[in-house]
């Protein structure tokens, strides 16, 4: 307990005032009809490859939107409305789909992978995705989210990572309070083995689900369960993901590199191609060097912000996530690098994984149990006593910035815990089957067209159009810069880019850029 008052009383208003936050939000392209828009990342949004706040996560129809680093969750709401804004404006007749399961999609193979030109670069986050394709399907990709980059100032790589730790076991209260994906499209699921109840013809769902996206259906692999990483260190960590990047799995050799033409179905045959395919809640970044890989800027100069990566977009609200919800992640997230954070065993990795589970599908059910230190204990309980724990954190953020904003997100929370009609995913179903017969197409089709609506009612300023416009143009050009500055051959680009001493610590190579 000493060491947790220790911590929180080194919560000066000063630091506290630090944090910074920014977002990621990923979308697909939809059209009218509610299918997906097999049509090229529009060029008026600039090079995918290079545009700073536009970009396309897996598919050329999943447009990926980054705002920069702010102090105020409202400023960081503003850039990103105005990119959103920006990014329709450039999509003729085309809607941001505003669910993070996906619309109605074509057969597997026709899911369009990002195309990045025709730089080395370019090419290999091409075959990255269509290695992501082959080893788990191009419907899973397609499933769309927020992520939400933290930081505070005086933060040890040792201190994110005990941060790191705690937020993987309460993260149940997250997905419990933001889930909103409790039902999909029946292409989704078509011919997988799945366990959802079929709401009306065309929809598949689970009555309590909170988050179908970070359940079993979702960002999930059989493959990369074998993978218990631990984050009692960054050394630990690190050497868990220098294994998965560096030794062939037999499953992805049989895959092989190259195809019988030559063309290529991935990048290498380890379990991982790159650090960004291992999936997880949350994950210790570092903004990197070009051509720097994430494992090697780690290892040289430890954690710089966390990644929280399971927020569903929310259907509700304009660009997918308000203020409260900001706020409320803040003081989750103060907490859980403000209390003592013993280390991880095989055994609660396990537990923690099912109690994700259970949550993402039936978090609702009345009296749901979880494990919690090898015991049951009701979600709602431990719901409470997290809550409990996290008051005076909310009251030293409102006491730093001279508000009562985060304990007001506190208290929706606490309204969450004990009326759960009211949280995003029962909302979800109840405008499903109130307004749309139960179709979740038609219902996010419906938000969808009405953010649209919205958000082209009001045009961005004069002065920001040229701005955006301008930045679209430059990123055209510093594509094509890329791609006349390629000397080397692809295959060799390839075999230095994966090289294992590139992950390792003291060897700055950059070469691969």
């Amino acid at each position: 307990m000493d060491n947790t008052q220790e911590a929180f009383s080194a919560l000066t208003p000063e630091r506290l005032r630090g944090i910074r936050r920014g977002l990621e939000k990923e979308s697909l392209r939809a059209l009218s009809s509610g299918s997906l828009a097999m049509t090229p990342h529009p060029q008026a949004m600039g090079s995918a490859l290079t545009h700073p706040h536009i970009t396309t996560d897996f598919s050329e129809s999943q447009v990926e939107l980054i705002t920069g680093v702010h102090a105020q969750p409202e400023d960081c709401l503003q850039e990103l409305t105005d990119v959103q804004r920006f990014t329709l404006q450039s999509m003729g007749e085309e809607r941001l789909w505003v669910s993070s399961m996906p619309c109605c999609l074509p057969d597997d193979d026709a899911i369009p992978l990002g195309q990045y030109g025709s730089s080395n670069v370019g090419r290999s986050k091409t075959v990255y995705r269509m290695g992501l394709g082959n080893r788990y399907g191009r419907r899973m990709q397609t499933i769309s989210g927020i992520h939400y980059n933290w930081s505070m100032p005086d933060v040890s790589s040792e201190a994110y990572f005990g941060l790191i730790r705690n937020f993987r076991r309460h993260a149940f209260l997250l997905l419990y309070l933001f889930g909103a994906s409790p039902a999909v499209c029946s292409t989704f699921v078509a011919g997988r083995q799945h366990q959802l109840q079929p709401l009306s013809e065309g929809t598949m769902y689970l009555p309590y689900a909170t988050s179908l996206r970070m359940g079993r259906l979702g960002y999930q692999s059989d493959a990369q369960s074998s993978l218990a990483v631990s984050y009692n260190s960054l050394e630990g960590y690190g050497h868990s993901l220098q294994g998965a990047l560096t030794q062939a799995y037999p499953a992805y050799e049989a895959i092989g590199v190259q195809g019988p033409d030559g063309a290529y179905r991935q990048l290498g045959t380890s379990l991982l191609q790159i650090e960004n395919e291992f999936y997880g809640t949350i994950r210790p970044k570092r903004v990197t060097f070009p051509g720097e890989r994430p494992l090697h800027a780690l290892r040289e100069r430890g954690v710089e912000y966390v990644e929280v990566r399971l927020m569903d977009l929310d259907p509700f609200e304009l660009v997918g996530i308000n203020s409260s919800t900001m706020r409320f992640i803040d003081v989750f997230l103060l907490h859980s690098l403000g209390t003592a954070s013993p280390d991880d065993s095989p055994a609660e990795i396990t537990a923690l994984a099912r109690n994700q589970q259970d949550v993402a599908e039936r978090g609702r059910q009345p009296g749901l149990l979880l494990q919690r230190d090898g015991q049951p204990v009701t979600l709602v309980d431990w719901g409470r006593d997290l809550l409990a724990q996290m008051q005076p954190f909310a009251q030293a953020l409102d006491a730093a910035h001279g508000n009562t904003l985060y304990t007001s997100a506190l208290q929706a929370a606490k309204v969450g815990l004990d009326q759960p009609d009211t949280l995003p995913s029962a909302r979800v179903l109840q405008a499903m089957q109130k307004d749309h017969g139960g179709s979740f197409a038609a219902f996010v089709l419906a938000q969808s067209n009405r953010t649209r609506d919205a958000m082209l009612a009001q045009a961005l300023p004069a002065e920001q159009q040229a701005l955006f416009e301008q930045e679209s143009a430059v990123s055209w050009s510093d594509q094509r810069a890329i791609e006349a500055a390629d000397t080397m051959p692809f295959d060799v680009y390839l075999k230095e880019f994966l090289a294992p001493h590139r992950l390792l610590a003291g060897r700055r190579s950059t070469a691969a850029a």
